[in-house]
C-alpha cells in the first residue's frame, strides 16, 4: 500500500463529494488538483495499475464523443473501463476520473482506460501515463489566446510523440497533413486512417482551412478530395510529401438526416464491414472511424465494434436531445470555425428548417477572442427561412457576423445571456417544436445548468 496514494484519491474523493452534495459543481477538476498536491505522481501511480493499459485521445475537435464511443465499444468487449466521462480534460480532471474509480486504498477498479486529453495536456499526460494507445484526431486553429499559433501545439505534440514507450502504437488521422507529418518516423508503429468516399468531398478548400501549406518545404497542398478544412487527400507539388496510404478506410459514407451515419471499414486484405452510428455529421463519421481504428489495434472484433457503436448516446451538448416545456431542444457544441463551419453544414445537408440559437460566450474555456467568427462560413444561414436568435456574452458580436453573412434583419435578434435566453428562444417555438442550440463551451454548462436546475437534463457529470 503506498499510504500517499491513499491520502490523495481519499481527499480527492471526499472533496467531489462534498461539492456534489453542497450544489458546487461536478467536482470533476478540484479534487484532482488536491490529489496532485499530495501525491504528484499520482496520475502515472493509477494508470501503472490497469492490465490493459491506456489510450489517450487527443484532438481540436471530437474528443469527448470520440472516446464514449471507443469507451462503449470496450465495454460491450467486457471491459471494466476507466474513462474521464465528463469530459474534464486536463490532467487534474483525468486524475479526479481515476481517483472516482479507485478504492479508499488506492487500487484503480478497472482494467483498461480511455482517456481524452486537451491540447496543451496532452504532453504531460501521455508523460504520466505512457500510454498503450495514442489516438490523434485532428489539429484545427483554436483559443488562440490559451494555445498560440498551430504550430506551438503540433511542436509540444511532436515533442511527446518522440518520446512515447518503444511499445506504444499510434492510431491516427492521416486525412489531417499535420498529424500525418508528425508522425512520419513512427510509421513502423503507426495506423492511419481516413475517409475514402470523394462523394462526400467539398466543392473547395475552405479560405480558413488551418494547414493547408506542407511543413516540409512550404508550398500549398493539392487536393484531390477535401473533406472537412484542411483534412482530406493531399499531396505536396513542392516535394512529393502525400497522404499514406490508409491502414482502416471509411467508405460508401451516408449522412441520414440528423438520425444516424453509416459507412463501411475498409481494412486492406479483409472483406469490408458497415457500422451504423445513431449520430449525424461527416466530422461524426471522422469520430466513429477514428474510435473503430483504435479498437482494432486493442484487438477487438468487428462485431463488438459494431455492437458499440450502435449503443452509442451522444455526449452532452453534442447533438444532445432533451425536451422543455413541450419543445424539443437539440444542442450542438460549437468552439471553433472549423467545427461551426461543420455544424452549419450538417443542418444544410439535413434540410434544417427550425429556429437557431447560438450562444457565444469569451470565457476563459472558451477563448477570450472571438475573432474566429469571422473566419467560419455563415453564408449559408442567409438562405435560410427561419430566426437566428444569439445570446451569450458576446450575443450581439453573432449577431452583428450573422448581419455581415447577409442574414435578413428581421430574422435576427438577440435574447440576452442565460438562463433568460432559454426561455425566450423557448418562447419563440410552437408546442412540439424543434429549436437548435449552439453554444460555446461555458455557454454550454450553462445551458446544462439551467435545465437541469429545471429539472428537464441530468448535471453533465452524471451522464
Amino acid at each position: 500500500m503506498d499510504p500517499r496514494l491513499s491520502l490523495a484519491v481519499g481527499v480527492s474523493r471526499l472533496s467531489a463529494a462534498a461539492i456534489r452534495r453542497l450544489g458546487r459543481g461536478g467536482g470533476t477538476a478540484l479534487p484532482g488538483l488536491l490529489a496532485t498536491l499530495i501525491d504528484p505522481g499520482a496520475l502515472g501511480k493509477l494508470s501503472r495499475q490497469l492490465p490493459g493499459g491506456c489510450v489517450v485521445v487527443a484532438g481540436t475537435n471530437g474528443k469527448t464523443t470520440t472516446a464514449r464511443m471507443l469507451a462503449t465499444i470496450l465495454e460491450q468487449a467486457g471491459h471494466r473501463v476507466v474513462h474521464n466521462r465528463s469530459g474534464s480534460n486536463l490532467v487534474r480532471g483525468i486524475t479526479a476520473a481515476f481517483a472516482e474509480q479507485s478504492s479508499l486504498l488506492g487500487r484503480v477498479r478497472g482494467e483498461i482506460a480511455v482517456i481524452e486529453a486537451d491540447e496543451a495536456a496532452f504532453p504531460a499526460v501521455v508523460r504520466q501515463t505512457r500510454p498503450r494507445i495514442v489516438l490523434l484526431l485532428n489539429l484545427f486553429r483554436d483559443q488562440l489566446d490559451r494555445y498560440g499559433e498551430l504550430d506551438t501545439v503540433a511542436r509540444s505534440w511532436g515533442e511527446a510523440l518522440r518520446a512515447l514507450p518503444a511499445e506504444s502504437r499510434v492510431v491516427v488521422n492521416v486525412d489531417d497533413p499535420t498529424l500525418a507529418a508528425l508522425t512520419g518516423e513512427l510509421a513502423g508503429r503507426r495506423l492511419a486512417f481516413g475517409l475514402a468516399e470523394r462523394r462526400v468531398a467539398l466543392d473547395r478548400l475552405p479560405h480558413a482551412a488551418d494547414a493547408s501549406v506542407c511543413r516540409r518545404c512550404g508550398t500549398a497542398f493539392t487536393y484531390r478530395a477535401a473533406f472537412i478544412s484542411h483534412l482530406g487527400d493531399y499531396r505536396c507539388p513542392g516535394c512529393g510529401f502525400e497522404r499514406p496510404p490508409l491502414d482502416v478506410a471509411a467508405g460508401s459514407i451516408a449522412l441520414e438526416g440528423l438520425e444516424r451515419l453509416s459507412f463501411e471499414v475498409t481494412v486492406p486484405g479483409r472483406k469490408p464491414w458497415p457500422v451504423e452510428v445513431p449520430l449525424s455529421g461527416l466530422y461524426n463519421v471522422y469520430n466513429a472511424l477514428a474510435a473503430v481504428a483504435a479498437s482494432l489495434a486493442l484487438g477487438i472484433v468487428p462485431e463488438v465494434i459494431q455492437a458499440g457503436l450502435a449503443a452509442t448516446r451522444a455526449a452532452f451538448g453534442r447533438l444532445e436531445r432533451v425536451s422543455y416545456r413541450g419543445r424539443s431542444l437539440v444542442i450542438v457544441l460549437i468552439k471553433n470555425p472549423t467545427g461551426l463551419n461543420e455544424v452549419v453544414r450538417m443542418l444544410a445537408s439535413a434540410r434544417v428548417e427550425a429556429p437557431l440559437l447560438v450562444l457565444i460566450n469569451d470565457l476563459d474555456a472558451d477563448g477570450r477572442d472571438v475573432s474566429w467568427l469571422w473566419d467560419a462560413d455563415l453564408e449559408p444561414l442567409s438562405e435560410a427561412r427561419f430566426p437566428v436568435f444569439t445570446g451569450g456574452i458576446r450575443g450581439a458580436d453573432m449577431a452583428l457576423r450573422l448581419k455581415y453573412a447577409g442574414v435578413p434583419q428581421e430574422r435576427l435578434r438577440v435574447l440576452g445571456d442565460l438562463p433568460g435566453a432559454l426561455d425566450a428562444f423557448v418562447s419563440e417555438l410552437a408546442p412540439g417544436q424543434t429549436g437548435y442550440i449552439l453554444p460555446t463551451y461555458t455557454a454550454m454548462l450553462a445551458l446544462r445548468r439551467a435545465l437541469a436546475g429545471r429539472g428537464v437534463a441530468p448535471a453533465f457529470w452524471r451522464q
